[in-house]
């Protein structure tokens, strides 16, 4: 007799975004494929802030990432990243492929080449989608508003189990 995995544990609201990256994942694009294919389907599926709890929004004195869902077979994981005002992260590069929408207020991001140079920047609002694929992913976030900020973020691997995105960060 086969034992069948439990079914993966989805944060409600989310299972057609799920179904949508499990069909980008399974065609087995190199990862720039998958991140502009991944970038349509979140596009198609972005949701509003509220598929995420409350104890998902966060607390403003604990800013941080939301697991929303990891694919059992460590394929990909989907997150929401609450940004309070002037959160900033370091410049970094990531681990894989990566997507991400917004679904509340403004993040403001910035982009740079190998050398740190400054390459361009953008405010992505709500309904903003945009993905990448290592080489090429040296950026930086920060919310500039006065509000909170909410993104929904898919990476092509199972977070948990490395840790972070991030593979790693400069100055």
């Amino acid at each position: 007799m086969t034992l069948l995995s439990p079914p993966p544990r989805t944060t409600p609201g989310l299972e057609d975004l799920v179904t949508a990256i499990r069909a980008v994942v399974s065609s087995r694009g190199d990862w720039p494929q998958t991140a502009r294919r991944a970038a349509e389907a979140l596009r198609g599926q972005l949701s509003s802030p509220g598929v995420l709890t409350g104890a998902q929004r966060g607390d403003p004195e604990d800013p941080r990432s939301r697991l929303l869902h990891v694919e059992p077979d460590g394929t990909f994981s989907i997150l929401a990243i609450v940004w309070r005002p002037g959160q900033v992260t370091r410049i970094h590069d990531h681990v894989t492929w990566c997507v991400f929408g917004v679904i509340q207020g403004i993040e403001h991001e910035e982009l740079f080449d190998e050398n740190l140079n400054l390459l361009g920047m953008s405010d992505n609002h709500v309904g903003d989608v945009s993905g990448f694929a290592p080489p090429g992913d040296i950026h930086r976030v920060h919310n500039t508003a006065a509000t909170t900020a909410i993104s929904i973020h898919i990476y092509g691997t199972d977070v948990t189990r490395i840790g972070s995105s991030a593979r790693r960060f400069y100055n």
